[in-house]
């Protein structure tokens, strides 16, 4: 299979397994959560094996916790890299932030301070686990609640370090991007002009909850228009980085996802005018 991905995806879900098994719908490659796959049998892999003979898969983990102070646990990655060999993915990638501490793993995505320390912690995880899998690793920009007065960067800033030390690539969050600079009242489009996007090779979409203390990142609605505005600011970049729907919570009926997919690939580089982009949708305080 032609592993190249030209047009969107979206995130493949158990109830969705029947339907695109049997119909095969016109997309450019769907998306899993490694750990959902780790076990050696079983049905799960089975599934997933019958995807990837018909889609490119991007494996997509959330349990490596790449910046936790402890050591890395070396039998999560040796069933990731068992994953990897045998699937075989277009794409792998994990999320910036820690989860683990004195032997115990947090079910969460936690980020910590931008510091020099943490970067080159973070530096040599991310190159250990390249070593391993034999191919470079896409780190995702967290969406993130709290910061840390210790921070010495950014995190724009700071994954733009970690893509020069250490070759990897960046999965671009932009629904991640437009929360926390809406609830940290920054502009989004200063924080995405300061992102390596030359290393971009996956962008996610998806949809946030809004409350009265702030967006939270949900992955349980439709990408809002001011995801779908930076998605253009992206594109007038020229980033030409695959799009993939994510959609966790409260899933919808595949015709959803395959409606936010074909609106992402409506959205292209040649379609945009990157003069022409207003400021209008960054969040400020």
């Amino acid at each position: 299979m032609d592993m190249t991905i030209t047009t969107s995806g979206v995130g493949l879900r158990q109830p969705h397994f029947a339907r695109v098994f049997d119909e095969r719908p016109a997309l450019g490659f769907v998306e899993v959560h490694s750990e959902n796959f780790f076990h050696a049998g079983g049905a799960s892999l089975g599934a997933l094996e019958r995807a990837r003979a018909l889609y490119p898969v991007s494996l997509h983990g959330v349990g490596l916790a790449l910046a936790s102070a402890d050591e890395g646990d070396p039998l999560h990655l040796d069933r990731l890299a068992a994953l990897v060999e045998r699937i075989q993915p277009a794409l792998v990638s994990e999320h910036l932030c820690w989860g683990r501490i004195d032997g115990r793993h947090f079910n969460d995505l936690l980020p910590f301070p931008y510091t020099g320390e943490s970067l080159a912690l973070v530096a040599a995880r991310v190159s250990a686990v390249q070593d391993r899998l034999k191919r470079p690793l896409l780190v995702e920009n967290l969406s993130a609640y709290v910061r840390f007065r210790d921070s010495e960067m950014s995190e724009a800033d700071f994954l733009a370090e970690l893509v020069c030390l250490t070759g990897c690539g960046l999965l671009l969050d932009l629904n991640n991007l437009y929360v926390n600079a809406c609830n940290f009242g920054e502009d989004v489009l200063d924080q995405l002009d300061r992102l390596p996007m030359h290393a971009v090779g996956e962008i996610h979409l998806a949809g946030h909850a809004v409350t009265e203390y702030g967006l939270i990142d949900t992955h349980g609605s439709r990408v809002c228009d001011e995801v779908w505005s930076l998605l253009r600011a992206v594109r007038a970049r020229g980033v030409v980085a695959p799009a993939l729907i994510e959609w966790d919570t409260d899933l919808p009926a595949l015709e959803v996802l395959l409606d936010e997919a074909a609106r992402a690939d409506g959205i292209g580089a040649r379609d945009v005018d990157g003069s022409a982009m207003e400021r209008e949708h960054a969040c400020l305080a």
